[in-house]
């Protein structure tokens, strides 16, 4: 045999010189050259418009919403024209509009809108100056929409004044009342008016902020608004959305975020770029502890320049600033079809599209869907969501998901077939697979407790009356200057893959408590919402708890094999999955409204909601809780020493302190949980 080319360049060029020459000797004839210059329209509206001639298929790239790819790019620039308008609304403030219409838009071939309004800049600015990006996805670029983007009232180039979470008004006196759904309507009225060749149906949607405005819009809806989708959506910035969890300030979160969005804009701007706050480190957990308290962070860095900040400190408690900033009260008189979307891990937004799901199904008829898959914040559109942090999904889920996402809007925008969505269309992880259901929480669900044992075991069967001789609690001692992380990831800015992340580094601590089952003997389904239920007492006056649901994988996984240590591929075995994490700040057990110190000493009953899950727990496994008190820097630090307002707390408040978390007969500290029966059960 000839020897064996070592050039591995040189191989594939004579390999690529061989396969030419292969395909020159066929009986087949080469393919025509592509015509030049040829426009092809997206797919009309109108029954009766002639069938456009179908796109080239896009190519296949990882779906990165920041930076779009140049074949995308490309195709919007050569199919779509745009326009930049300045729409008046009922108090006389002009909303500025981009609005990139399809190519051949005619009175025979009318087209849809599809809008999204955005505090974040529909930039770039100028006629000549194309988005890459128009819908979730290229494929509604191709599909043909007249897309229209908004900045909304007070950010960039539009007027007005720019209020946070703007809240929503019950009842509505004359043009100078308005809100979001006002600025909604009128700018929907205006589109159908004056944006020549369109079909007089409008759609709705938007991820995180956008999504907000998408839930908000849909209230009081216009009669042209037939299908929104709020993808995760804020729905209260003190319950559980963004900057708190139950009352405790996401800190690094809202001071990333605010540090360069809270700035005000005194006049409209078309300015397209922004300095990020430099942290002058990655170590975020190093950086918020030498910051020390609160007042420190503003009085360092923010300089009463952040006035939504200030504002934040000067409401601690759930008060009349935050409540009216709660939209969910507020969702109703919602005549289109929507289409709710999150993601199981959404670091920022988990709580907004659950809780709004569940007030739009409550207060309205009609057809609304939930979908919840495996993704972090806006994952569905951003990634493949086959794998996030140490967890892996099997497959591209979000291509599911995007494929279902079309089809709800082509049907409602656009009469198609009807997609004939489910009422919830959730990801099972654990088992990895999408699974279909009438309702959310699923009716079959049954209630039970995850009961916290002796020596650290986790049972379905409580402590029976006087049984045993043990202390009946577990304590830990909490220390402010010490606290629990939580991610060993080393950003400055939030974690998005720590709601996956392995917690055998956490487990370690002395500071954290472990409860975990037997190795399960059958598939164990939870679906449906969690409930924290503990008794605890503490030498302080005020704490933080903190509880996470955690899979436990045995220490040899089923399928692991040699071949794959020698491919370097992690070794999941033993390792400790987070599948739900909520802390809370137990000042505000008996309500948000006002917060109440502890006794010393006393033992205490807090319980609190967390957010749902959908997640099997397989065969082999143990089901694991853990317990603690800090959770750092994703959560400020709590003082410990009761204060009226910790954004005032100073150095000497920080004590450490004894927490202890009690499991008897009479004090049962437990989870509760929906347990989703198989078939054969």
């Amino acid at each position: 045999m000839p020897e064996k080319l070592a050039n591995p360049r040189l191989r594939t060029l004579l390999a690529a010189l061989a396969l030419s020459a292969a395909a020159c000797r066929g009986s087949d004839p080469p393919p025509p050259p592509a015509p030049v210059n040829v426009i092809v329209p997206p797919a009309a509206v109108t029954a009766s418009a002639p069938a456009a001639p179908a796109a080239p298929p896009a190519p296949r790239l990882p779906p990165d919403s920041r930076t779009p790819d140049p074949p995308r790019a490309d195709y919007i620039r050569a199919h779509y024209v745009k326009y930049e308008y300045r729409i008046p609304m009922r108090d006389g403030v002009h909303l500025f509009t981009a609005v990139y219409v399809p190519i051949d838009a005619a009175p025979a071939r009318r087209y849809p809108f599809l809008l999204m309004r955005t505090p974040y800049s529909i930039a770039p600015y100028g006629l000549d100056r194309y988005r890459g990006r128009l819908g979730p996805t290229d494929a509604y670029e191709r599909d043909g929409y007249i897309f229209a983007l908004q900045d909304v009232r007070g950010e960039h180039m539009s007027e007005g004044e720019f209020v946070n979470m703007r809240p929503q008004l019950a009842g509505k006196r004359g043009p100078k009342d308005i809100d979001e759904s006002t600025d909604t309507h009128d700018t929907i009225e205006w589109l159908l008016h004056n944006v020549p060749n369109n079909s007089g149906r409008v759609g709705m949607w938007g991820i995180s902020y956008p999504g907000f405005y998408a839930s908000a819009g849909a209230i009081d809806s216009h009669p042209a608004l037939v299908a929104v989708s709020p993808q995760a959506p804020i729905a209260d910035w003190f319950r559980g959305d963004d900057m708190h969890r139950h009352g405790a300030l996401n800190l690094q979160l809202a001071f990333a975020f605010f540090s360069g969005f809270g700035r005000p804009r005194p006049r409209p701007t078309d300015e397209e770029e922004s300095e990020p706050f430099d942290f002058g480190t990655p170590d975020a957990y190093d950086f918020f502890l030498r910051a020390g308290p609160l007042p420190e962070l503003e009085k360092r860095y923010f300089k009463g320049e952040i006035p939504f900040w200030t504002e934040v400190a000067s409401h601690p408690d759930y008060d009349a600033f935050w409540q009216a900033r709660n939209l969910l009260p507020h969702l109703k008189n919602i005549r289109a079809a929507t289409m709710v979307v999150g993601g199981w891990f959404d670091t920022e937004d988990l709580y907004g599209p659950l809780a709004t799901y569940k007030a739009i199904e409550a207060n309205n008829p009609g057809t609304h869907t939930l979908v919840m898959g495996p993704w972090s914040h806006g994952g569905w559109v951003r990634t493949w969501g086959d794998a996030l942090g140490d967890a892996s999904f099997g497959f591209p889920t979000s291509e599911t998901y995007q494929a279902l996402e079309l089809a709800f809007f082509q049907h409602h925008l656009k009469g198609k077939e009807d997609p004939r969505l489910p009422e919830a269309m959730v990801f099972e992880t654990g088992a990895n697979r999408w699974r279909r259901f009438d309702a959310w929480p699923p009716r079959e669900a049954k209630t039970a407790r995850l009961y916290l044992r002796e020596a650290g075991s986790l049972s379905f069967e409580p402590v029976p009356a006087g049984a045993g001789a043990g202390p009946g609690f577990d304590e830990y001692l909490s220390d402010p200057a010490r606290p629990v992380p939580y991610t060993q990831e080393m950003t400055p800015r939030w974690s998005k893959t720590y709601m996956t992340e392995d917690q055998r580094f956490a487990a370690r601590r002395p500071d954290v408590l472990v409860y975990a089952t037997p190795p399960l003997e059958r598939e164990v389904t939870l679906a449906g919402p969690l409930e924290a239920e503990l008794y605890v007492s503490t030498t302080g006056t005020d704490a933080d708890f903190v509880v996470k649901l955690i899979d436990a994988y045995p220490g040899k996984l089923p399928g692991w094999s040699k071949a794959d240590e020698q491919a370097d591929k992690p070794n999941r075995g033993g390792q400790q999955t987070l599948v739900r994490g909520e802390p809370f700040r137990a000042r505000y057990r008996e309500g948000y409204e006002k917060s109440v110190p502890f006794q010393p000493g006393a033992v205490t009953r807090v319980v609190f909601p967390i957010n749902d899950v959908f997640h099997t727990f397989q065969r082999g496994h143990r089901i694991m809780v853990q317990v603690q008190s800090s959770w750092f820097p994703f959560i400020d630090r709590n003082p410990q020493r009761f204060v009226p307002s910790i954004y005032a707390a100073t150095a000497a408040d920080f004590i450490k302190a004894n927490h202890r978390v009690h499991r008897t007969a009479a004090a049962p500290s437990a989870l509760r949980v929906s347990i989703l029966p198989a078939a054969d059960e």
